[in-house]
């Protein structure tokens, strides 16, 4: 049965302190985000403004041990007009309502962690939204943000980033990895990884993009999942539940029932990078289907 008020929770996983990092709001077309859901059921629990944009939000993930501060991923950025020139910085800002991007260094501190304490960044893939904050614009040109940190991504959605689609074009954009690759901060991994960093694994998903990989952080007791696109939201989590920016939409259906039945099993965490109310919940098996049980807020 779901609880829809979302419980306050500090959690600690494989010897990390789990953080989650706020970032700032943002709108997409609803009907692009539910795909072939009917606008009169996920309104309910989305609803859309006047150009019927429903609320986002980037949530990042800030892992804390005694010797690693992990990022993972790193929303827009704050910096849209000076890293991408003022016609196109303007008309996305417009676009997609973009606003409080700049809190992410504020969330941080809240932590006593400053960019430069960032030891490494995962990003799960270099969609604008969640690698733009990747780099940013230190008033001549544009550097890794997180100077200190190595970058982590998929050769495979590397790849796809360097040579887009006609689908995707517009969601890679190079000002958000180029400076990775001249200061030579960006890693390419191939294929699911183990033991990434301790506790630490990435797994791949290609249902949205060509070489997503989603983070899990587990010990003996306790797994949380970072599922960036493959499960946005919390209203996601139920299989039909697609976004109509997902590239291989069947494929993703069998990755998310393969990772929820993974998570139900062992009452795991699913950490939501999208969801503009909760950070993080707890599924079930319903029937042939999957059902939220208790929704968290992390602090």
């Amino acid at each position: 049965m779901q609880n829809n008020q979302p419980i306050t929770k500090e959690l600690q996983i494989a010897g990390y302190q789990i953080k989650a990092i706020r970032g700032g709001f943002f709108g997409l077309d609803g009907g692009a985000m539910f795909g072939t859901v009917p606008k009169i059921l996920w309104e309910k629990t989305n609803p859309a403004d006047e150009h019927n944009r429903i609320s986002m939000q980037t949530r990042l993930l800030l892992l804390i041990s005694k010797d690693r501060k992990v990022l993972i991923d790193t929303g827009m950025g704050s910096d849209f007009i000076h890293k991408y020139g003022e016609k196109l910085g303007s008309k996305f800002s417009d676009l997609y309502g973009v606003k409080g991007e700049t809190q992410i260094f504020s969330q941080l501190a809240k932590y006593g962690v400053k960019a430069t304490d960032i030891t490494d960044v995962i990003l799960t893939h270099l969609h604008f939204d969640h690698a733009g904050g990747a780099t940013q614009y230190d008033g001549t040109q544009l550097v890794p943000t997180f100077s200190n940190a190595k970058y982590y991504l998929q050769k495979a959605n590397f790849e796809t980033a360097t040579h887009p689609n006609v689908r995707e074009k517009a969601s890679y954009l190079p000002a958000n990895w180029q400076a990775l690759v001249d200061q030579k901060k960006l890693v390419l991994l191939e294929g699911n990884t183990a033991n990434l960093l301790p506790g630490i694994s990435v797994q791949v998903v290609n249902g949205h993009t060509t070489g997503q990989q989603i983070v899990w952080i587990e010990d003996a007791n306790n797994s949380l999942v970072y599922c960036a696109d493959l499960i946005p939201m919390s209203t996601h989590v139920r299989l039909p539940w697609v976004m109509g920016y997902d590239l291989r939409p069947l494929d993703l259906i069998e990755e998310k029932r393969q990772i929820l039945t993974k998570l139900a099993k062992v009452n795991g965490y699913v950490y939501f990078e999208h969801d503009p109310y909760v950070d993080a919940a707890q599924v079930e098996v319903s029937r042939d289907d999957f059902a939220v049980t208790e929704k968290f807020l992390l602090e």
